[in-house]
């Protein structure tokens, strides 16, 4: 059962995301990426209130860079839909299970980003959680 709602167009974008955001982070990378875009449509808190679904998620003003980039533009691959659709089904993988913030820094993760704690890295991108105050929701929706 899916924890977003998601249409096959939505399935789409999400897999261009994964795609244009970490590619280079190979199968794991992007399913954390997808991880993230889903926690913030689930979470409804901090800079993501309001978010409901993958549309909102992917297009909300400065969320993700690859959105200014024509790669991600181009049309969605079967291998990326699959990792889509599994993140939409709520699978969840650590450091992104309930990150909500991810980047890819010249150099070391820093200790926070946008106050929120460093989690984890994978290969290239660091992953920052929201604390419990900030957010329970990310901790209680799945």
């Amino acid at each position: 059962m899916a924890v977003v709602k998601a249409r096959t167009s939505d399935i789409d974008l999400l897999a261009r995301l994964l795609r244009a955001e970490a590619e280079g982070e190979g199968t794991q990378g992007m399913l954390m990426v997808g991880n993230v875009g889903i926690n913030r449509i689930r979470a409804n808190c901090s800079d993501f209130a309001g978010l409901r679904t993958i549309p909102q998620m992917v297009y909300q003003p400065h969320a993700f860079e690859a959105v200014t980039h024509g790669y991600f533009y181009q049309r969605a691959r079967e291998t990326e839909r699959r990792l889509a659709r599994r993140t939409v089904q709520g699978e969840r993988v650590c450091p992104a299970k309930y990150s909500l913030w991810y980047f890819r820094p010249p150099g070391d993760c820093p200790a926070t980003w946008y106050d929120q704690p460093f989690v984890g890295r994978y290969k290239l991108h660091c992953f920052y959680e929201p604390t419990g105050e900030e957010c329970e929701n990310v901790y209680t929706t799945f």
